[in-house]
């Protein structure tokens, strides 16, 4: 029970995805939002606007990760809140 206990928490890690609309970003400007979820991620409460953040840019990336902090925040809360970064580079 303890080897697998350990197991599963050395095989977990941060996951994250990128999204490029049109040609990509085409400058360094970027914007940066927390997304809000609980229950694990699966109930989103407020989750960040993309296209609202790239400001009418027409090609930009969206980059939305959970980073170490957003990790840290949901196993102090044992996932009752799951917290993700958004960021709009431009």
């Amino acid at each position: 029970m303890g080897a697998s206990l350990l197991c599963g928490l050395l095989l977990t890690s941060c996951y994250s995805y990128t999204s490029v609309v049109g040609d990509g970003a085409q400058g360094s400007s970027q914007v940066t939002q927390w997304n809000h979820y609980v229950i694990y991620g699966l109930a989103p409460v407020g989750v960040s606007d993309s296209k609202a953040m790239a400001g009418g840019a027409e090609n930009y990336e969206v980059f939305t990760r959970q980073t170490f902090v957003n990790g840290l925040i949901s196993a102090i809360t044992f996932g009752i809140y799951t917290p993700t970064t958004t960021t709009v580079k431009k």
